[in-house]
């Protein structure tokens, strides 16, 4: 076999491997962008967060990180759940806010009540937001915003609807340049970590999850950090009166979403062998 013959060959590999490569994560962004979220909505516990926005805002209107937890609960009941969990309650922004938390980057001194940027849903930007830091300043911390829900309630309690990201280090933004908090990919872990300390502290009565964003793999938030999630909604929801009478109770999900689920892991894993683009 001449050296031409052997390079039509790599050639003829190397456009089966991309071609293959292109339909595999095409079908994986169809099925996890569009066929999903379709067939696999449920709001079987509260169909009233149907009405839920599904993604937070900058205030220009771009779609920025992904609803993903909600709290059933009082005002005081959110705030005592956090405070017992070990969460501080973040500052407002203002001058001193953000001189206080560009002197804890820079000089790495711990302030465990960083603002956190505004977000805007139901057209206004968070009513409230927790964090708990990580390490010796405010570069690294687990941070949920909060806003009540206009219009749902569970059981005639106030519902709250969170976005909760892990930052990982302060930096510039990929997209304005100006300074920001860079985001882990993985925002369910997060929410994760946010249920996991409120039921580690008693402070939970049930939990159960509905449809949120709808499956997403390897999308943007209006910083141009990466995330991707199972696009469910975890609710978690407070003991009244923040006095716990046993252990959390977990709802079951649908058969169906549970294969979607189990799907989303799949997609998940191919997605970032592949390096799908957004």
């Amino acid at each position: 076999m001449d050296g031409s013959t052997v390079g039509r060959h790599v050639i003829v590999a190397m456009v089966t491997v991309v071609a293959a490569s292109a339909m595999v994560g095409g079908s994986v962004l169809l099925l996890t962008h569009v066929a999903a979220p379709r067939l696999f909505t449920h709001y079987d516990h509260n169909p009233a967060l149907a009405a839920v926005p599904k993604r937070t805002q900058t205030r220009r209107g771009r779609e920025a990180d992904p609803v993903n937890l909600a709290l059933v609960g009082t005002a005081d009941e959110v705030a005592a759940a956090f405070a017992k969990a070990g969460w501080d309650r973040a500052d407002s922004l203002s001058r001193a806010s953000d001189i206080a938390i560009a002197k804890s980057v820079i000089l790495r001194r711990p302030d465990s009540t960083a603002p956190v940027s505004s977000l805007f849903l139901y057209r206004r930007r968070q009513d409230i937001a927790y964090e708990r830091e990580v390490g010796r300043s405010a570069s690294r911390r687990h941070h949920v915003r909060l806003w009540i829900a206009d219009g749902v309630t569970d059981s005639g309690r106030p519902v709250w609807i969170g976005d909760a990201a892990y930052d990982l280090r302060a930096g510039l933004s990929h997209r304005t340049l100006g300074p920001t908090h860079h985001i882990e990919a993985d925002v369910d872990r997060e929410r994760d970590t946010v249920v996991g300390d409120l039921v580690a502290a008693g402070q939970l009565s049930e939990r159960y999850a509905v449809t949120g964003l709808g499956p997403r793999v390897d999308a943007r938030n209006a910083e141009g950090d990466r995330f991707d999630t199972d696009g469910e909604l975890d609710v978690g929801v407070i003991w009244p009166g923040n006095v716990s009478h046993g252990p959390t109770t977990a709802l079951s999900d649908p058969l169906g979403v549970r294969w979607k689920n189990a799907f989303f892991n799949w997609s998940h894993r191919v997605a970032h062998r592949i390096q799908v683009p957004p």
